[in-house]
Order: C-alpha cells, then sequence, then structure tokens
C-alpha cells in the first residue's frame, strides 16, 4: 500500500510557501512604490480599501495607488516581522506600517494611530486575486471629530 497524500501535501506546502513570499515580495514593491507590483495580480484583481471602497482590475488599482499616494510622502512595512497564517488559497497578514505625509509630517502617530493593518490575499495559482487592506485610512489621526468621538484616550 502506497501513500498517495504526501506528494498532494508536500505540493500544498510549496505553494503555500511560494505564496508567502510573494505576499512579502507585495510589501517590499509597495514600499518601494515599484509599478511591477501590477504584474503579481491577475487581470480581475478585486481591491478594498476602507474609504476607497471596492474596485476591479489593474485600472482601478492604478487609480487607487494613484489616490493614496496623493498624501503620502512615503511608506514602510514591518516585513520580517508580519504575522502571516496560510488557509487554502488565502494569506492573511497582520502588521505594522510607518512613514511620511507629502507634507513631511510622520505617521503613525503612536497615540491614536499606531501603523496596524491585516491584509486578507486571495490567490488563484500564484497569482493575487484578491487584496482586502484593513487600515485605518486616517494614518496622522487628523479627523479630530472622529478621534474625540472614539478615543479611549490614557
Amino acid at each position: 500500500m502506497t501513500n498517495n497524500t504526501a506528494p498532494c501535501s508536500r505540493e500544498a506546502e510549496d505553494l503555500a510557501a511560494q505564496r508567502v513570499e510573494i505576499v512579502r515580495t507585495y510589501f517590499r514593491m509597495v514600499d518601494a512604490g515599484d509599478p511591477g507590483l501590477l504584474d503579481l495580480y491577475t487581470d480581475d484583481v478585486e481591491l478594498f480599501f476602507p474609504k476607497f471602497g471596492y474596485g476591479r482590475g489593474r485600472d482601478d488599482m492604478i487609480e487607487f495607488a494613484r489616490r493614496l499616494w496623493l498624501d503620502l510622502g512615503s511608506i514602510a512595512h514591518d516585513i520580517e516581522g508580519l504575522d502571516v497564517m496560510v488557509s487554502g488559497d488565502h494569506v492573511i497578514v497582520e502588521g505594522r506600517e510607518w512613514g511620511t505625509l507629502a507634507d513631511g509630517t510622520p505617521w503613525p502617530d503612536g497615540s491614536v494611530s499606531s501603523g496596524r493593518f491585516c491584509n486578507v490575499f486571495t490567490f488563484r495559482g500564484s497569482a493575487i486575486s484578491s487584496v482586502h487592506i484593513y487600515a485605518d485610512p486616517d494614518i496622522a489621526s487628523a479627523h479630530a471629530e472622529k478621534v474625540r468621538q472614539l478615543h479611549r484616550g490614557p
């Protein structure tokens, strides 16, 4: 009797490892502002980001990036410190990010905003078919009224 599950399991492990490395590459490319990032996506990639909503396709990804960079001067992710979980075709990532606004203001502020995010990637083969980004778009805590309403304070 032979064990036919080992090759499938090994293939699944290899694919999972490949996808995790693609996600790490994604963050390196985002940090570098590398337009080659689009090559990691399927043509019909789906995007979700708070205040942007849903987008579909590479043109929407380009438009999202254009809008995001209107306020950003730089962005960096703690790639080595990412908390990564693989489940089927999904790679879920929680981590930290920081940078500067276009005017040079550093973020997060360390008080209200902490630079925490969670991304849920869905893969089709070795290409990203969906990325849902869960992060507070108010990275500099500029929405004073909402901060006053929700912030618990020290």
